[in-house]
């Protein structure tokens, strides 16, 4: 094959696992905005209707690192057109969907399925593009992938839900599923590790699916259940026994599911530090722009979702950049620089209140924005930089898992700092107002006052708080000394 058929082969692999990851980020999207027409129909709460969506993120978390290990050990190819078949098909069950259960069971498939994408995807996608500088524009653009989802889901999932209802926002999953894995069938190659697999770590995979699932589950019910309630305690305790267990038997095992090898590496652990925090500390506070809009700007849902897509277009934009940028410049420097970026954009939105107008809301999401996409493609490329190509599956798996996690525990931590600070500034305001009127109107009139105060500057607490997590979690990344010049040496001779 000449040179130049081998080039145009790798941009349509890039094509290729594109599609899978923009079909299964964007299915995310739209489901969400199906979930009031699926509340009316299966006449279910809005709690209970919670559970589609955390059943979804516990199942794709547990799976996460299992897929990555048997991409690496019996062939990405494979793991990934059979995750993205069975996506496929969870998503015309969960459109059958008869009841809250049966959603649950089939949108369990679903995550299952589609958890396979991210570390065989990043994999593939590593293999397949050798040199450094060119890995990373690759991985930049896949990224955006994530972002265009974001952009496209609520214009695709919107006309679809009010014209032909919200079952048909699984079925559109179909025909573009279909052409994804006659893709894959045709572009992509297989590839796996060179050591050849004698087991797989079942026990391993039971532990850290416990494990996991408890951690999750605390995570997105902890707020409501209240944190030192009995079930917040068993999930807790269950974290802590499955957690040690874990962590012994990898130690055991002759081909562990997760090697715990990797957090010897200082590179590898202060890359996933760093994400862990800057995630935390971004997805944390972002998830309250929606209510913030919705409750005091007065936008519908629909027009909340609006407004992210200028952010998603700068993410698109700029997140090639950052991966063109590999190899010019050090990589610790991109990531520092892009977070600072990034905790600007989430500390201009303190100055949000009920008067601001969208461009209030545009302008910060925007700037945060182009941090996140300029550093995105660095930090993904740095974690297939320092292991082995036959680990990258695993190692992807694990990155993945971290930004996760990271999510989850910041909307919970975040959520949990808003409630106490809105007890805290009603307090605060009551002792310091008075009201000289016996009338009933003006004393309801003053409690609504205290009380939209209260919230509105614990908003702005909590994004002061969040804007300074991020930037100091900015630094950690500058840690990478002799380690970041290995990482620079061997992206120049891949190069060359």
């Amino acid at each position: 094959m000449t040179e130049a058929k081998q080039d145009k082969l790798r941009w349509w692999v890039l094509i290729t696992v594109i599609i899978g990851t923009f079909l299964s980020s964007m299915d995310q999207t739209v489901v969400n905005l199906a979930l009031p027409k699926i509340i009316d129909e299966f006449n279910i709460t809005v709690s209970a209707a919670g559970w589609i969506a955390t059943a979804y993120i516990i199942a794709n978390a547990i799976f996460v690192p299992i897929w990555g290990k048997l991409g690496d050990t019996i062939g990405r190819k494979k793991v990934y057109i059979i995750g993205f078949s069975v996506f496929v098909l969870g998503s015309i069950l969960a459109g059958f969907a008869w009841d809250l259960k049966s959603m649950i069971v089939f949108r369990v498939i679903q995550a299952i399925a589609g958890s396979a994408d991210y570390p065989t995807a990043m994999a593939i996608i590593a293999v397949t593009f050798k040199q450094g500088r060119e890995r990373a524009q690759a991985l930049g653009i896949w990224s955006s992938a994530f972002a265009a989802a974001s952009v496209l889901g609520p214009l695709i999932g919107g006309p679809l839900i009010d014209s032909l209802g919200w079952r048909s926002v699984f079925f559109i999953n179909l025909p573009i599923g279909i052409i994804g894995v006659l893709m894959a069938l045709r572009f992509i190659n297989e590839s796996r590790s060179e050591e050849k697999p004698q087991h797989f770590d079942w026990w391993g995979a039971i532990t850290l699916g416990v494990t996991l699932s408890s951690l999750v589950l605390v995570l997105e019910k902890g707020s409501s259940w209240g944190w030192l309630s009995i079930s917040s305690i068993i999930s807790y305790l269950v974290i802590l026994i499955f957690g040690k267990i874990f962590i012994d038997v990898e130690h055991k095992a002759k081909e562990p599911i997760v090697d715990l090898s990797f957090f010897k590496i200082p590179a590898f652990v202060n890359i996933i530090s760093n994400n862990f925090i800057i995630f935390m500390g971004m997805m944390g506070s972002v998830f309250l722009i929606p209510v913030f809009v919705q409750t005091f700007l007065g936008f519908s849902a629909t027009e909340s979702g609006y407004l992210f897509m200028p952010m998603a277009l700068v993410m698109m934009i700029t997140s090639p950049i950052g991966g063109m940028l590999t190899g010019r410049v050090k990589s610790k420097y991109v990531i520092f620089a892009s977070t600072l970026i990034s905790a600007f954009g989430l500390f201009l939105f303190s100055f949000l209140d009920p008067r601001s107008t969208v461009w209030g809301v545009i302008i910060p999401l925007s700037i945060m924005a182009f941090g996140m996409g300029l550093g995105m493609a660095q930090r993904t490329n740095l974690v297939t930089t320092i292991v082995k190509d036959s680990e990258i599956g695993i190692a992807s798996s694990v990155l993945a898992l971290a930004r996760s996690i990271s999510g989850a525990f910041g909307i919970a931590l975040f959520g949990t700092i808003l409630n106490n600070r809105i007890e805290h500034n009603v307090l605060q305001i009551n002792n310091f107002s008075h009201l000289f009127s016996n009338s009933p109107i003006d004393l309801q009139q003053y409690i609504s006052l205290i009380a939209l105060k209260a919230q509105v500057t614990s908003y702005d607490f909590v994004f002061i708080v969040s804007s300074i997590v991020v930037a100091l979690g900015s630094f950690t990344i500058l840690a990478l000394k002799e380690k970041d010049e290995k990482i620079d040496k061997k992206i120049q001779i891949a190069e060359a």
